[in-house]
């Protein structure tokens, strides 16, 4: 797909739904994780003008970051340490209404207050990555969010042992 994104102005629902069908497109035919991840990220960023969008992937015991669009972020996470790595851990989608109120929480950007971490988890019951969605604003993420971003990420397969 090298069309432009289609960005809709409806409900959350409405703009998932416009959205993850374009994802899909983008993802079809591609079998590089790293660019599957950077259209992901991208898409999502454009589509809700999120702070922060990204991946990190489970390399050496740490989280590493990928493909991610908006400021700088932090580049290792330790298992168990801000909500990526307590999502890892606990192997569950966390939803962080206010990052202030999240004990241990990782301020990559202090501009972040809300967010959203969703585990991705392989075949084996491993967790491989998360995808992290940070939002300026409290209170930005919901179950909507989650059952959404859970379905994106099962979109990019993460066939990491290719």
């Amino acid at each position: 797909m090298a069309d432009d994104l289609k960005i809709s102005t409806g409900t959350k629902s409405e703009k998932y739904q416009t959205l993850v069908p374009q994802i899909k497109a983008l993802l079809e035919g591609e079998n590089d994780l790293i660019a599957n991840l950077g259209n992901v990220s991208a898409a999502l960023k454009e589509q809700f003008n999120f702070l922060w969008v990204g991946f990190y992937l489970v390399k050496n015991d740490e989280l590493v970051l990928g493909p991610f669009q908006g400021p700088v972020a932090c580049t290792r996470i330790k298992k168990g340490k801000g909500v990526c790595g307590a999502s890892w851990a606990e192997k569950k989608i966390i939803l962080v209404p206010d990052v202030e109120a999240f004990p241990g929480h990782i301020a990559c950007s202090s501009a972040s207050r809300s967010e959203i971490v969703i585990p991705i988890i392989d075949s084996s019951e491993r967790v491989i990555g998360v995808l992290d969605v940070d939002s300026e604003e409290l209170d930005s993420f919901d179950e909507t969010d989650a059952t959404y971003l859970s379905d994106i990420i099962n979109l990019v397969g993460f066939n990491l042992g290719k």
